[in-house]
Formats: C-alpha cells, sequence, structure tokens
C-alpha cells in the first residue's frame, strides 16, 4: 500500500515536530472498503486533509465556528467540517490513547467511546503474548485499539468488524501506527468468520444501543444508551461464549457490572481498574476455569479469590479502608479484609475497618477520628468546631447526595476532612477522617 510523508502548516506538538507523518491511502483498501460507497476518511488521508488535521491539533472547540469560518476560504466546506470533526475526537481520545498516538489515529464517535483504554488493552495483549499467543482474531474490532496493542506485542491480529467506517478507521490505524504488516482489516458479519488458523480468539461486543455506525458485530438496533443485558450485546453474550470455546485462548471484554450469574462456569473473570476506575470485566476461557481475579493498573498487581466467606462486621476501629472497585466488582473484599485482619462495617457494604494502618494496593486508607449517628446538626457543629472549609464526602448505603449535604453543613475554615456517608451495623453513620499517611 502506497504512502507518502506530508508536511503541514499550523500548530503542532513537540513530539510531532521532528517525526514525520506516514499518510495511508485506502483508494484500493479491498475488503474494507467493500461496502460500495466512497471511503469516508478519504478526503483526511489526502495531503490538504493532512496539512488540516496538523493545523487543528491544539484547536479551542470554542472557537471553532471562527477557525471553519477561515479555513473555509482556502479549503472545501465539506473538508472543513471533517477536519474539524476528526480533530475533536482526537482531542477526545487523548486520555485514552496518549498524545503521542490520538494524534495519528482516526476515529468515529463510537470509536472513541467505545474502545478499550490502551493501558488496559496493553495489560491484556502481555497476557496474550506471556500465554504462548502469536495470532489472534479480534472480533468486533472497532477502530483497533485492541488490535494495535496486540499487534505491539508481536501478535498478528486480524481484525474483524461490520461497520465499514469502524473497519476503515481500524485499517488507517494501523497504518499511521506502522502496525499494518501485523494487523489485517476485514469488514465482515464477526459470526460468518472462521477463526480456526488463529492461536486465539479476542471478542469485544457492542454495549450500546441506536448509535449510527455503532457496530462492534452485526449492529445494535432500536433503543439508545448502555446496555446491561449481556444477551443484548451485540452479537449476544452466548454466541460470544460460544465463538470462545473453539479457541484454544479467548478473551470476552464485557461490561464491568456484569452479574456473576451471568458468568460461564469454564471462565476466568477478570475485572481490571487503571488509577482507581474500573474499566472492564474480561472473559478468559483456557485459562483458570471459574477463578475470579482484580487487576490493578498501572501497577499491574493482581488479586486471586480463593472462596473465602464473608468477613464479620465489628465496630468502628481506627482505619476505614476503601477497596477498589475491580476488588469490589470481583467479589474480593474478604481476601482483602483476611490481608488487613478487618472486619466490616456493616455486612452488606464493602468498607473495612481495622485498628491496624497495613500497606496494602488493594484498598485506601483513612483514619477514622469520629464517628456519630446521621444528624446534620451534630455534623455541622463539629465541622465548625474542627474548622473544616474542604470536605470530600464519600457514600456508601447511604441516600443523602453529597452536594446536597454540602449545601446544608456549608463547611469553611482552613482545614479539610474527609466523611464516610454509610451505615454501621446497620444505622446510617457518618464517620470523619481523613486519608491515612502511606
Amino acid at each position: 500500500m502506497a504512502s507518502h510523508p506530508v508536511s503541514a502548516s499550523g500548530p503542532r506538538g513537540p513530539d510531532r515536530a521532528a517525526r514525520p507523518h506516514t499518510v495511508p491511502r485506502l483508494a484500493d483498501n479491498g475488503r474494507v472498503n467493500d461496502a460500495g460507497s466512497p471511503s469516508a476518511l478519504a478526503p483526511l488521508l489526502t495531503a490538504e486533509g493532512q496539512a488540516l488535521l496538523t493545523a487543528l491539533r491544539d484547536h479551542d472547540p470554542g472557537q471553532e465556528l471562527a477557525v471553519a469560518t477561515r479555513l473555509r476560504r482556502d479549503h472545501p466546506a465539506g473538508l472543513v467540517s471533517a477536519a474539524l470533526a476528526q480533530a475533536r475526537l482526537r482531542q477526545r481520545a487523548v486520555a485514552k490513547f496518549g498524545a503521542g498516538d490520538a494524534y495519528r489515529m482516526y476515529f468515529t464517535p463510537n470509536g472513541v467511546e467505545q474502545s478499550t483504554r490502551a493501558s488496559v488493552a496493553a495489560h491484556r495483549a502481555a497476557r496474550f503474548a506471556a500465554l504462548g499467543v502469536r495470532s489472534v482474531a479480534d472480533l468486533c474490532c472497532g477502530i483497533g485499539g485492541d488490535a494495535i496493542a496486540l499487534a505491539r506485542a508481536g501478535i498478528s491480529v486480524l481484525a474483524v468488524d461490520h461497520d465499514p467506517l469502524a473497519a476503515e478507521a481500524a485499517r488507517a490505524n494501523a497504518e499511521a501506527l506502522g502496525l499494518a504488516p501485523l494487523i489485517e482489516v476485514r469488514r465482515a458479519d464477526v459470526t460468518e468468520v472462521g477463526t480456526s488458523s488463529h492461536d486465539a480468539v479476542f471478542a469485544d461486543p457492542a454495549r450500546r444501543a441506536g448509535r449510527p455506525g455503532g457496530g462492534r458485530g452485526r449492529g445494535p438496533k432500536g433503543g439508545s444508551g448502555r446496555i446491561f443485558d449481556p444477551e443484548a450485546y451485540s452479537p449476544p453474550l452466548s454466541w460470544a461464549v460460544g465463538a470462545a470455546r473453539t479457541a484454544r485462548l479467548a478473551a470476552l471484554k464485557i461490561a464491568p457490572g456484569v452479574p456473576h450469574e451471568a458468568i460461564p462456569g469454564d471462565a476466568e473473570a477478570e475485572w481490571i481498574s487503571d488509577h482507581g476506575d474500573v474499566k472492564e470485566a474480561v472473559l478468559w476461557f483456557g485459562t483458570a476455569p471459574g477463578s475470579r481475579r482484580a487487576t490493578l493498573l498501572p501497577s499491574g498487581a493482581r488479586l486471586a479469590g480463593r472462596g473465602l466467606p464473608d468477613p464479620g462486621v465489628r465496630k468502628t476501629g481506627r482505619y476505614l479502608y476503601e477497596p477498589d472497585g475491580a476488588v469490589i466488582r470481583a467479589h474480593l473484599v474478604a481476601e482483602v479484609a483476611e490481608e488487613l485482619d478487618g472486619g466490616l462495617l456493616d455486612a452488606t457494604i464493602a468498607y473495612i475497618t481495622a485498628d491496624e494502618l497495613r500497606p496494602t494496593p488493594w484498598a485506601t486508607a483513612y483514619e477514622i477520628t469520629d464517628e456519630l449517628p446521621f444528624n446534620l446538626k451534630r455534623l455541622k457543629a463539629l465541622l465548625r468546631e474542627r474548622g473544616v472549609g474542604t470536605l470530600t464526602v464519600k457514600k456508601r448505603g447511604s441516600a443523602v447526595e453529597p452536594e446536597e449535604l454540602r449545601r446544608r453543613v456549608k463547611p469553611s475554615g482552613p482545614n479539610a476532612a474527609t466523611i464516610f456517608l454509610t451505615r454501621v451495623a446497620g444505622a446510617p453513620t457518618v464517620l470523619v477522617g481523613a486519608p491515612a499517611p502511606v
């Protein structure tokens, strides 16, 4: 596939100034463009399109109308609109892919929203590689985020998506990042693609409905917003599980809120958080059937379930530990409580209490200074007495909204505090404290 470097005027980041940009051509893109319509990205892949994208890299969306008016004096209106839309998507994608990749890649609105965060995709790709995988069939590949991570791990990828624009973007991204030799992009119905020639299968079914061009597999139809029923994924989770069971190894990306009863007994379930935010759950086949694990990024710390019974409820100790969301989703609070020699504040709430401060990657520790039954008047008096003006409010098991609480207690003063709205042995309670020293 031919390519040529393009230089363009306009704002440039320091990492782009010294790095030539290779522009992929999609005119002869074969299976990627087999829908019979002109390439939607083709105008952006011309020298003129590339110049516009470079110039728009750091543009202010608030000034977009003025920028568009100025650019349309020298460029076709359609091209300017396409470049502005892509520039907005690239700016949004920086949070997931980093500036170095995001400003070279091509996105769809669904692609930015649904694609895997680069750190998570890299973790999964590294695990595939450690398991000896050399080729993966990436089903419902979207704009190619996971395919990119797999290729960077030295794995060859067949990337498949039914949506022609997503497939086109995946091919353009493989070219732009220099990974085309390892990534074959195919526009097809994933349910009709043979995977037997590959070492492993990875599938990421669509979990949103009613989004134009949003079909990661066969295309969700009707409705809008997130899909919580795994059988409403596109394609359904049951199909993806069946496809996984035909391979020696497989991984299925699913929503982290999946009910545990929906997890097949022959799958290993892994919940992944990145900097404390739960990003996804993965069902692994061919690894450790029936097991549960939590993985924390960027450290890579892994906690495996040991089938422990629920911790007992005990009185509030000096420290409160708030488990990472991946630990909670994986139902591994008991493993962390055992490590901390702690118990629960309430049998239904995932707050751990303990008398000692112990270092752990699995939870954030807070030193508790006060405990009182939930009463706004008493809480307001306590905060006023302590001179608390900066208030962090956390809640679990309480109907009170943090902003409403702040409005009513009106914190004022030079000090800071963290308060927990929760239950202790079933009783509505307020705990006051601060992050424990690390």
